[in-house]
């Protein structure tokens, strides 16, 4: 099915002029029928999907999709809405920092899905960069496999300048020990979006290809 029409877009793009919440409650119908309700489905349908294939897969959609309400408290710019849905497609939801998962995030103006971890905590990145140091080549055979360079390209992740002695030595063999997060990203465009089967893409093209990678950050964050 094609869950994405051009009505989608339309009310970003008109979202992103009239960002208050008095046009919003005025569009409120618009937003339901042609953006909460069809990206619930297909969130829907690729967690059912790879709930197939990875069992601990969060299956509460609710918790799965980050709301279009902003968190403006600490915020210089107050408008209150997002321009954009997105999902998280893990083990406990939107705010699993535990677990390698795959995410997609679709707007106006920027369209993105990817998978890995972000920002890691002090031993989470102890963990992973320990499990490259002492498995480079099974981190580079997955790295170096064409299924995923070919879809996503080069990993990324923010660097660290500075490295403990052995692996700032590793990392002239391995750079990427060096990065804090560990992720894949490719950007897509509207028109990508709005076919059918969009969901069977999602999961063949983008997420199966990030099965293994994600395995390997998982075994390394579980090692004591």
């Amino acid at each position: 099915m094609q869950f994405f029409t051009k009505s989608f877009f339309r009310f970003f793009d008109e979202l992103e002029s009239n960002n208050n919440k008095v046009w919003f409650d005025a569009n409120r119908s618009l937003y339901e029928a042609h953006v909460k309700q069809p990206f619930k489905e297909l969130v829907t349908s690729v967690t059912d999907m790879l709930a197939k294939d990875l069992p601990e897969i969060n299956r509460n959609i609710p918790k799965a999709i980050f709301r279009i309400n902003k968190d403006i408290r600490f915020s210089k710019d107050k408008s209150p809405y997002k321009n954009n849905v997105a999902a998280v497609f893990s083990r406990t939801g939107t705010r699993d920092m535990e677990y390698p998962g795959f995410y997609i995030h679709i707007g106006n103006s920027e369209i993105f899905v990817g998978g890995g971890m972000y920002m890691l905590d002090k031993l989470q990145l102890a963990k992973v960069r320990q499990e490259i140091y002492y498995n480079p080549e099974a981190f580079k055979k997955i790295i170096s496999d064409k299924k995923l360079s070919g879809i996503y390209g080069e990993q990324r992740g923010e660097k660290n300048k500075m490295l403990e002695p052995d692996y700032k030595e590793f990392a002239k063999e391995q750079p990427l020990i060096a990065n804090k997060s560990f992720y894949y990203m490719a950007e897509l465009k509207k028109g990508e979006t709005m076919v059918d089967g969009f969901d069977e893409i999602l999961y063949r093209q983008y997420f199966k290809p990030l099965y293994r990678f994600n395995a390997f950050l998982l075994s390394a964050l579980r090692n004591d």
